[in-house]
């Protein structure tokens, strides 16, 4: 939802019913993945896609009969090969796609949330795509509903959002409240977005109740050292994947926001000072593009000491030798020095800066999904597969 979020703020703020679409579950080869939204106002207006083209038509209309209804639908979209030509969804995947109608009154926090994302604080933003006695196309019940004990149920439609300290909203039962805070303050962690399952009032292990959560984790951070041409390149493709960019150099003359305008931020400072003060997670990758002793060895003896998820540095096949000597007299053991990716990048023959800049964000893309480096025509099997644990 996050690229659609100004768009709809701006109709909200008007006062207006527009419908969101938002993927909450794929099967095989989907387009899209979980959390990949569509919008449509009340005019007609179509912002965001859940499936590249494949669906936007069906979920289009489905929005417009959600908008009608004040009722929201969860679709099913790819169930067999015919069915799948017949809206476009050619790949073979499948697709759980959850429409709501969507206002001031429906989501009386969506303020709030973006303003969160827009400041990069975190913000999970939980729906009950399926409750108990509620098929795929039925009506939301009043959060008064229960079940037949007489107990607080689950709720379809129902939204509860979760900030680090406090939640606001309910889920129409305490204890899946309380189950689904705790799930998505962990997927907030992660940076995760996705379907989790429960009993209608939060037992775990159970599959009554589909929570959809969706998570807006500030962006993961990528930190590029070395202010040079290459650096220039990989900052650009960086914030292109959706990484928040920090350049630093020692060197004030090269490390300047001229050189850098697609950086959020240029450090001028030793980089294995920066690095032992700034905020590192499993999320962060750290391209060390320097290829220069003095700088790139006490920054990676720092670097291969945080929890950092790639690691990748610069420079040639003797380079690299040279460099692994250096760290391993510096006292960094073998298990430490197996996290290393380097020479950084895959295989492709770039020269450029621009194409070396590819080579290192198709290694960031393979390091984090699993996939090959291989040819698609050279591989078989699905082609999206499961991501790494």
């Amino acid at each position: 939802m996050r690229d659609v979020l100004d768009v709809i703020l701006r109709w909200y703020s008007a006062g207006e019913t527009f419908a969101l679409a938002t993927v909450v579950s794929t099967f095989r080869s989907a387009p899209r993945e979980p959390g990949a939204a569509m919008a449509v106002s009340a005019g007609g207006e179509v912002v965001g896609s859940v499936s590249g083209g494949c669906v936007e038509g069906a979920v289009y209309e489905a929005a417009r009969q959600v908008m009608e209804s004040g009722r929201p639908v969860l679709e099913r979209y790819g169930v067999s090969d015919d069915e799948a030509f017949a809206v476009g969804l050619t790949c073979g995947g499948i697709l759980h796609v959850y429409v709501e109608p969507v206002n001031r009154e429906t989501f009386p926090e969506l303020a709030a949330v973006a303003a969160a994302v827009a400041g990069r604080r975190p913000v999970a933003v939980a729906t009950t795509v399926t409750a108990p006695g509620t098929g795929p196309a039925s009506p939301a019940r009043p959060a008064t509903g229960g079940a037949a004990s007489g107990e607080a149920a689950a709720v379809l439609g129902a939204r509860r959002v979760i900030w680090p300290g406090h939640a606001s909203g309910s889920l129409g039962a305490e204890g899946l409240d309380v189950a689904v805070d705790d799930d998505a303050r962990g997927m907030l962690a992660q940076g995760l977005t996705g379907e989790r399952h429960y009993g209608r009032r939060g037992e775990r292990r159970m599959d009554e109740v589909a929570v959809f959560v969706r998570s807006f984790a500030p962006p993961p951070r990528m930190l590029v050292f070395g202010a040079i041409d290459f650096a220039a390149a990989v900052a650009r493709i960086g914030k292109f994947l959706g990484y928040h960019i920090t350049v630093c150099d020692a060197r004030g003359v090269f490390a300047t926001r001229k050189r850098f305008p697609d950086a959020d931020e240029v450090v001028v400072r030793w980089p294995h000072q920066y690095l032992r003060e700034t905020e590192v997670d499993g999320r962060t990758a750290i391209c060390v593009l320097t290829h220069d002793p003095k700088f790139d060895v006490p920054l990676l003896e720092v670097a291969l000491r945080t929890p950092a998820g790639y690691i990748g540095a610069m420079g040639s096949r003797r380079t690299h030798d040279d460099r692994m000597k250096r760290l391993r007299e510096a006292g960094l053991a073998e298990e430490e020095l197996d996290r290393l990716h380097s020479p950084i990048g895959l295989d492709i023959g770039a020269r450029t800066p621009e194409e070396t800049a590819v080579s290192i964000a198709a290694e960031l893309i393979r390091h984090r999904w699993g996939g090959t480096g291989m040819p698609l025509k050279q591989t078989e099997g699905r082609i999206h597969g499961t991501p790494p644990t």
